[in-house]
């Protein structure tokens, strides 16, 4: 798992300003990740108030949007995991969380293929030598660790893949991997061959938390304050249209996340997309979330998969944008 340290080490020396011109903002996504500001994404409404061209730029996990925020490709990472966001500041990069992508606890897991014999009672036993497929370095391989840890199973008798979504639920349908991790469609396909290793209310209880933010170069967020704060705006309206009448907006974002519609509806029921109100709060970024962050990057220390962790995150938080 050292390939994780190195990947964000070298992120945060190839880092190059950004280079946004008055006629593009390009914003990161993920398909097959449905949220409720993807109506106003396939509408064109960031465009038209922010008065740019939005560039709309899939990738396949958190730490790819970081680096390609670090060369300066990618100003918006817009639901961003929380863990990619973390490794990145802690490594030096120059980026600022801004709001709270998205909430969910139930879409983002790890599973047990159903001849693995693999159950919480002996894990700590079962998994030794087994392969697990999964994100390195991001939400989900931190919850991943998280979990082993509260099962008793040393990582280190564990060999971890590196997979993004759609490669481990191939592999775990083969059965080439006792455990495959992934979000989203991926998860849901994952679903059909084995059972959650924990559930997310298990995860909630030993203190699990799981949201995405919506992180931005410090460049882009000081130079170009107006069209950050347009994007935060249209956000903000597109998730509270969506909470008013969901029904009205599933097809639309069905068709964004590339997904079909009875998929796009069950993830949706599992997410929440917290108001900009809500955010300022102290349940978000108010102070809970620096809190989590500083929680998450002492745990990634302690698994020897980040060198250093910062004494305060505070300063890696700006909630400007949602007050």
């Amino acid at each position: 798992m050292s390939g994780f340290k190195m990947m964000a080490g070298a992120a945060a020396l190839a880092f190059t300003a950004s280079a946004v011109s008055a006629e593009t903002v390009t914003v990161a996504y993920f398909l097959e990740w449905p949220t409720a500001n993807q109506v106003a994404q396939v509408e064109e409404t960031y465009q038209e108030r922010m008065g740019v061209d939005v560039e709309w730029r899939a990738f396949g996990n958190g730490n790819e949007m970081t680096q390609a925020m670090a060369s300066g490709d990618v100003d918006i990472a817009f639901s961003q995991g929380l863990v990619p966001f973390v490794v990145a500041v802690s490594n030096g990069l120059p980026l600022e969380l801004v709001g709270v992508a998205v909430s969910y606890a139930e879409a983002d897991n790890c599973v047990v293929h159903m001849d693995a014999g693999v159950t919480q009672e002996n894990a700590a036993e079962a998994l030794v030598g087994e392969t697990i497929a999964t994100p390195i370095g991001n939400v989900t391989h931190y919850k991943l660790l998280r979990m082993l840890d509260h099962l008793g199973v040393n990582a280190d008798d564990v060999n971890f893949v590196q997979m993004n979504g759609a490669d481990a639920a191939v592999a775990l349908a083969r059965g080439d991997v006792a455990v495959g991790c992934a979000f989203g469609g991926a998860l849901q396909r994952m679903m059909e061959y084995g059972e959650p290793l924990m559930t997310a209310a298990e995860q909630e209880a030993i203190g699990i938390r799981v949201f995405d933010v919506i992180s931005v170069t410090s460049d882009f967020a000081a130079e170009h304050p107006d069209l950050l704060q347009a994007f935060m705006d249209v956000t903000d309206e597109a998730n509270l249209a969506y909470a008013a009448d969901p029904s009205a907006y599933v097809e639309t974002i069905a068709g964004a996340a590339g997904m079909d519609l009875a998929a796009t509806e069950n993830m949706l029921g599992m997410f929440s997309f917290p108001s900009s109100a809500d955010q300022a709060s102290e349940a978000w970024l108010g102070g809970t979330v620096q809190a989590f962050m500083k929680e998450v990057a002492d745990f990634f220390v302690e698994q020897g998969q980040l060198d250093v962790a910062l004494d305060d995150y505070s300063s890696t938080v700006n909630a400007n944008f949602v007050n």
